[in-house]
């Protein structure tokens, strides 16, 4: 069976950087993250939005595309994009990170965009999700890369059925969904019901693990407690599985989100949380 290919997702490799934080720019040099990343194992990696700002101003266009290149990091995940589908200042926000991450990503190559749902509570129909989905996917098709949802418990795309509504009625073919492990056992999402999303619509596979009760509030065990693959109390072998009964084999972001993965060296968070993530694999035949 052929190796699966793994993807270091920004905060992986992000160091001391909080989730939702303010500037999200991370305190490691994009190169320095490349290198990490490339001798790890690991074939791609993401960057967050005030961190593509802040690789832009120091290295130029040319000069990521360089670092990227000469550390084999072939596919480049840009994240996380919020509010496409509001209106008012929020959309107006988001329509200048929208821009952003569009021109960086045909510039750059990247293979994929990230997408999140309504964290602030609002009640948006999926009519609505979708239509806007829909228009984002085109202009992401013209910059030459997807678009994947990714299911959070903490947004108004918390469940299968919503997500899948969503991505099919957008019905575009660089759109779909990002299924996270870890999000999935917090939204109680029963592995096993992936086999009712149509394959076309999954687009992305994340990896971690987690305590077996969750920890303070939601989103502070999100942030703050995510375990490396192996690690915790999910069984990530038996996610494998369902992840490749639907047929799916593109590639897998490792997203290891806590206190622990920020205070480590950056060679040892990108070697662990490559090793770990592989061990899983083992597990279930490679």
């Amino acid at each position: 069976m052929t190796p699966p290919k793994l993807l270091a997702t920004y905060f992986t490799l992000a160091g001391d950087v909080m989730p939702l934080g303010g500037n999200m720019a991370s305190p490691h040099d994009l190169l320095d993250r490349a290198e990490a990343a490339s001798r790890a194992g690991y074939v791609g990696m993401g960057l967050g939005v005030d961190d593509l700002v802040q690789s832009i101003d120091r290295h130029g266009i040319a000069g990521m595309r360089s670092i990227l290149a000469d550390n084999g990091i072939a596919y480049l995940e840009l994240e996380a994009l919020t509010d496409w589908f509001a209106d008012g200042e929020r959309r107006a926000a988001s329509d200048r990170t929208r821009r952003t991450m569009l021109d960086a990503a045909e510039k750059l190559g990247a293979f994929q965009i990230k997408a999140i749902g309504d964290i602030g509570g609002g009640d948006w129909s999926n009519a609505h999700m979708a239509a806007a989905f829909a228009q984002l996917c085109r202009e992401a098709a013209d910059a030459g890369c997807q678009v994947a949802i990714e299911i959070l418990p903490i947004s108004n795309i918390r469940d299968l059925p919503t997500a899948i509504d969503i991505a099919v009625t957008a019905g575009a073919a660089n759109g779909g969904l990002l299924l996270d492990i870890w999000h999935m056992a917090r939204g109680d999402i029963a592995y096993e019901d992936f086999a009712t999303i149509p394959l076309e619509y999954i687009k992305h596979i994340e990896l971690d693990d987690a305590d077996a009760e969750q920890v303070g509030t939601l989103f502070e065990d999100m942030i703050l407690r995510r375990r490396l693959a192996g690690e915790g109390a999910l069984d990530v072998p038996r996610f494998l599985r369902c992840v490749r009964a639907t047929g799916y084999q593109g590639l897998y972001g490792v997203e290891i989100v806590s206190d622990a993965q920020r205070a480590l060296p950056l060679a040892d968070a990108a070697r662990l949380s490559f090793d770990t993530t592989m061990a899983q694999f083992a597990l279930i035949g490679g």
